[in-house]
């Protein structure tokens, strides 16, 4: 492995380049064929509700909850992997651990069917895990291998790079999924399934083959020549509470994650339950026209986000990363009131444009403000730890949230409408965050 100097633009690029490997996931899996195929399964079985731990819930309360289950293990594991990382300067290892995690998962959902419903919520559960844990450490990287003016820029351009890269095996699978006789799949809705069955094959291997080159670039980390030991267990969580203690005299950072904590709890919520809201919610005139518009509206996404975070870092540089975020937490606000009335699906296409405009502009623009707001420390790791943890702990609460009243009411616009609260608390809480000329 070559030593590259912080800030030099192979290393940059190495490092933004993960997000091009691993956003197929999010993208694929999350976002687009594998919550279209989720819900084709239990339609086409007729199936409205499945038994788990006897109980009957409705299926997307049931990925919900799946979902808020694999953020709570992430939330809890991450402070023990990254007090292991810090200690023996190997985050490189974790990182790749992963990563393999989840592409091998990925695989795996190949095999998800209702009557094995447990194993397949398994490897979802997995794909989850591996996709999230991954990122703690990728996201740790960023003020190791950037300098402060660099940062927005960088965590803008992997962003961008993530979703170009997403795009293009998107378009690969949606071929798939509507031509499958083009691919030896048959013809018909079967063969569609199987079409989308195999996309999940191919998100694992991409994810695999392209984060090589990251893997290859980036440092191991601060080596120290420790080995592990029993007690190092515990020294994650005491590196969080050694950054949940030194926040008292760091208030900006202090009020920042505060608002990130809400406001993230709301943006991660959206993307994840996007594609089922959807699904459910929106006339579009039959099956074939729902998963053509479903997969049109994540590419919509996709591609008006690429801009949105450029422009988004450029506007940061303007006006600060603070009145920026709040201009784009009132945004939503907006999104997500019209969200509750949207019926058709040129009213879904243009809310999905607003969408991308705003989502990758707010999560690139809220990892890059972290890292400027950190102290000066060389445990990156912790710092980026205790922000993932807050991150993940938001994402269970808003899954089980919106799981839960989705559930009661029968209904997904109830659920987005009540994540109003969210923005409009992340909008005041941002407001309290000191600002000086560069925030």
């Amino acid at each position: 492995m070559p030593y590259l100097p912080k800030g030099s633009k192979k290393l940059l690029n190495a490092w933004a380049f993960y997000d091009w490997a691993n956003s197929v996931y999010s993208l694929v899996i999350a976002s687009a064929i594998f919550p279209i195929y989720y819900q084709a399964l239990f339609k086409s079985a007729n199936v409205e509700t499945v038994n788990v731990l006897g109980g009957a819930i409705r299926s997307t309360p049931l990925i919900s909850y799946t979902t808020a289950a694999a953020f709570l293990i992430v939330a809890l594991i991450s402070p023990i992997l990254s007090g292991i990382a810090d200690y023996v300067g190997n985050k490189k290892s974790f990182m790749k651990f992963f990563c393999y995690l989840g592409s091998v998962s990925c695989m795996g959902l190949y095999f998800f069917s209702i009557e094995n419903i447990y194993i397949s919520l398994l490897f979802y559960f997995f794909g989850l895990i591996g996709f999230w844990g991954s990122l703690v450490f990728y996201n740790s990287y960023l003020p190791d291998v950037a300098f402060p003016e660099q940062q927005d820029r960088i965590s803008a351009r992997g962003y961008s790079m993530g979703y170009v890269g997403s795009v293009i095996l998107l378009l690969f699978n949606l071929a798939m999924v509507m031509k499958p006789e083009l691919f030896g799949f048959g013809e018909g809705g079967e063969a569609s399934m199987k079409a989308m069955k195999w996309s999940f094959v191919t998100v694992g291997i991409w994810w695999i083959v392209f984060s090589q080159y990251s893997f290859y670039f980036l440092p191991k980390g601060n080596k120290s020549g420790k080995k592990v030991s029993a007690q190092i267990f515990l020294n994650g969580f005491k590196e969080l509470k050694g950054v949940y203690n030194s926040l008292s005299e760091n208030i900006q950072l202090k009020r920042y994650l505060a608002a990130f904590f809400v406001y993230s709890m709301a943006v991660q919520t959206v993307m994840l339950v996007a594609t089922y809201f959807g699904e459910q919610e929106i006339a579009w005139g039959g099956d074939d026209n729902k998963t053509m518009g479903l997969i049109v509206s994540i590419l919509i996404i996709q591609l008006v986000a690429v801009g949105g975070a450029t422009l988004t870092s450029r506007a940061s540089e303007k006006y600060g990363n603070i009145f920026v975020l709040i201009s784009i937490n009132i945004i939503w606000v907006f999104i997500c009131v019209v969200a509750f009335f949207i019926e058709s699906p040129t009213q879904f296409y243009v809310t999905a444009g607003v969408v991308g405009l705003v989502m990758g502009g707010i999560q690139s623009l809220s990892r890059s403000t972290y890292s400027k707001f950190l102290p000066e420390t060389k445990d990156t790791t912790s710092y980026f730890s205790f922000y993932d943890v807050a991150e993940k702990v938001g994402i269970v609460i808003g899954m089980m949230i919106y799981g839960f009243i989705d559930q009661i009411t029968g209904s997904m616009r109830n659920s987005i409408l009540f994540l109003v609260l969210f923005f409009i608390t992340g909008v005041i809480l941002l407001l309290r965050v000191p600002r000086n000329k560069n925030f």
